[in-house]
């Protein structure tokens, strides 16, 4: 891992109706790094991702990817600098094959009139290929995303995000509702895309979070309440004190 940050966050607060979901929170991110947010119910580990998206307004503080202050820009161009962001329901086009869900997402087709003006050429394909390749759908290509199971849902929505080759890309419980072997197969996804790019997973499942984790956030009541390696977070009496409270 290297020292460059990709995510600087610092400071950070907002506000609803006097209840601080997030609390002065900063949090470093580096390139390449698979960075995971624990804490309980209520931590606000869901806001923090709506913050760094743009979805929520912080109410103080900054965020800076790379160099550039996102506190200030719209969603749709937090997107366009290379943030993506995978919502707890997968948003699929479940009458389109695996294919077009793909193809839709590719940066040249943004939206369905760009997909249906511009050639499926070479590139394209190729890419295509690539990402269906690493979510484990190479063979489901044709096969309408409405029929793939709940894991396979999942992988397609994560795979719109990767053809669009953000440099940050943000997971919310991407395991949750998986079979056993599903969630094995995703632990092998994220490891793999973290060699190319920073992601963060919010995620419940610990023994999961073991298997990807490079660094754990540990958040409490909107707060930073402990960071490191699994081992060091989990062995953390305060950590413990809140997990064990709960």
């Amino acid at each position: 891992m290297s020292n460059e940050l990709v995510l600087a966050v610092e400071d950070l607060t907002v506000s609803f109706d006097g209840f601080k979901a997030v609390d002065k929170l900063n949090l470093y991110v580096e390139k390449n790094e698979l960075r995971v947010i624990i804490g309980p119910n209520g931590a606000g580990k869901t806001t923090v991702l709506d913050l760094i998206c743009g979805r929520t307004k912080a109410t103080s503080g900054s965020i800076k990817f790379k160099d550039i202050e996102l506190t200030k820009y719209p969603e749709y161009k937090i997107v366009q600098v290379g943030v993506g962001r995978k919502f707890q329901t997968p948003s699929i086009y479940e009458n389109l094959s695996v294919l077009e869900n793909l193809e839709i997402s590719f940066p040249r087709g943004r939206g369905v009139f760009g997909s249906l003006v511009f050639a499926r050429t070479q590139d394209v394909v190729d890419r295509i290929m690539e990402i269906a390749e690493m979510i484990f759908l190479s063979d489901q290509l044709e096969v309408q995303a409405g029929l793939l199971s709940h894991g396979q849902k999942q992988w397609l929505e994560i795979g719109m995000l990767l053809i669009q080759d953000p440099e940050l890309l943000m997971l919310d419980e991407p395991v949750a509702g998986m079979s056993v072997s599903e969630r094995e197969k995703t632990a092998e996804l994220l490891n793999r895309i973290s060699q190319g790019r920073s992601v963060i997973v919010i995620e419940h499942d610990m023994e999961f979070v073991k298997r990807i984790a490079h660094k754990v956030t540990v958040l409490h009541q909107g707060k930073l309440l402990a960071e490191g390696n699994m081992d060091a977070v989990q062995s953390n009496p305060k950590v413990i004190e809140v997990y064990l409270g709960h």
